[in-house]
């Protein structure tokens, strides 16, 4: 449904691109808007440390120039003292008379700032372009919410669901086109996660890599699950990032430790058996789903027992997008409503 504020949320969200993907604060926009609903400031917020984007917006103006203004704000301003002030108490300060947000901070000691600003007197509005910001800030959200990264499950495949010929050999399945917009998505995430049987069978650098095969200017830290060891001249030991170890077959365990040491989005690449521990815990928030146009048979399947025994069972998905690259089909793909999808701490 369509309000008065949603031309100056889309604005708010526009500026919110202009903050960091990675790191632990989302990004977040605000505009502020004068009697007559004119801009008179806008603000983003840069990483940590720095002005949130209400304060940066309020920075611009001089002092008492927000008095009656209207804040729209991508999210729900904060009411807690972390790196900065709450921003709710800056507003309050500032004299705006109007917060217009988008979602709800679901922090459990950042949240709560529309009370404060109702009880101080401000009029509050939440929820516009509330599903349009879901999305924009699904990562972030997810590790608010539910205390774990969001995590984004990777497989290439034959159209009949195999990721390698019978004899095991997988090089390339895909095309380049395809493969390419994997290195987007490694740029794109803080970690990947590979077992260790995929480091002893194919020795992959999980690097991220343009066209000419140079590094990207962002890498993922390489994560191997396993207990078995690696060869000392193994290509992952050559990464720019120090390779992180997971001692363990306990997939709770490890996400609890990936959400520990602060990665917000993790892309598991690994092979069946990673994947499909993953999907069976219900911690799979995104599927990136590469297929090629081929047929292999055998036994290499995508996804091995993932704890479906009857078709009621079913892990049912919701399709994105589809696109296609050169001659292979993109799909991304997430739980469907009625899957559950569990936190690290309900379940470990």
């Amino acid at each position: 449904m369509s309000t008065a504020w949603d031309s100056a949320m889309r604005t708010a969200l526009r500026l919110a691109e202009g903050g960091p993907a990675g790191g632990v604060n989302p990004r977040v926009g605000c505009v502020l808007l004068d009697a007559d609903g004119a801009v008179i400031a806008e603000g983003f917020h840069r990483g940590v440390g720095t002005p949130h984007a209400e304060v940066d917006a309020l920075s611009r103006l001089p002092e008492g120039g927000a008095r009656g203004a209207t804040a729209v704000v991508t999210l729900e301003p904060c009411n807690h003292w972390g790196h900065t002030g709450p921003c709710s108490e800056a507003l309050i300060a500032a004299g705006v008379a109007r917060v217009v947000y988008g979602v709800d901070d679901p922090g459990h000691h950042s949240g709560g700032g529309a009370e404060r600003l109702r009880e101080a007197g401000v009029e509050v509005t939440g929820g516009v372009l509330a599903d349009e910001i879901e999305t924009f800030l699904g990562d972030w959200l997810t590790v608010a919410r539910l205390g774990r990264p969001y995590i984004v499950v990777k497989w290439a495949s034959s159209l009949d669901g195999r990721t390698a010929a019978a004899d095991g050999t997988s090089k390339w399945i895909t095309g380049a086109a395809a493969r390419q917009r994997v290195h987007e998505q490694r740029e794109a995430s803080d970690a990947i996660v590979v077992g260790t049987g995929t480091v002893l069978a194919d020795d992959p650098s999980l690097t991220a890599r343009g066209d000419a095969g140079e590094l990207l200017a962002t890498q993922p830290t390489p994560v191997v699950v396993g207990t078995r060891a690696i060869p000392n001249d193994a290509a992952v030991f050559r990464h720019p990032n120090p390779v992180v170890f997971e001692g363990t077959h306990d997939i709770h365990d490890v996400v609890a430790d990936l959400h520990q040491r602060g990665f917000r989005r993790v892309y598991v690449e690994g092979g069946p058996t990673l994947a499909s521990a993953f999907v069976a815990a219900g911690l799979v928030d995104e599927y990136a789903i590469y297929l090629a146009p081929t047929l292999l048979g055998g036994p290499h399947l995508a996804l091995g027992s993932i704890g479906v025994e009857t078709i009621g069972e079913q892990r049912r998905l919701r399709i994105l997008d589809i696109e296609r690259l050169g001659g292979d089909l993109y799909l991304r793909a997430v739980p469907a409503p009625s899957t559950p999808r569990t936190s690290a701490a309900q379940e470990g």
